[in-house]
């Protein structure tokens, strides 16, 4: 098995669009060690983060995080250990599309 320690997605969704962060390839399994939330305005935004099992259909049940605030000019990190598999997908979104999602950790084929 060959792990890979990689950033793994980054985005700027649009302001209240939930947005694919990053989908685990097939025949592929990763554990997600970090996401850093970096809110690029000077007013306070807020977050949501959501782990869609196989791609699954949004669902409240999914989420890690709901309506997080994240200071203005601020980055918030946060330190996770998801384990995924094949297409799974990590979801962001911010309220006013000011804030910017960057996961990293590692990928196992």
């Amino acid at each position: 098995m060959a792990e890979t320690y990689k950033v793994l997605g980054q985005a700027k969704p649009a302001a209240a669009t939930l947005t694919d962060l990053y989908t685990v390839p097939a025949a592929t399994q990763a554990i997600v060690a970090a996401i850093v939330v970096c809110n690029q305005s000077s007013s306070a935004d807020t977050f949501r983060i959501s782990v869609a099992p196989g791609g699954a259909a949004d669902a409240v049940s999914q989420y890690i995080a709901w309506d997080t605030t994240v200071n203005g000019n601020d980055s918030l990190p946060l330190t996770l250990g998801i384990g995924l598999s094949a297409t799974d997908k990590i979801r962001c979104r911010s309220t006013n599309g000011n804030v910017s999602f960057t996961a990293s950790g590692v990928e196992i084929t």
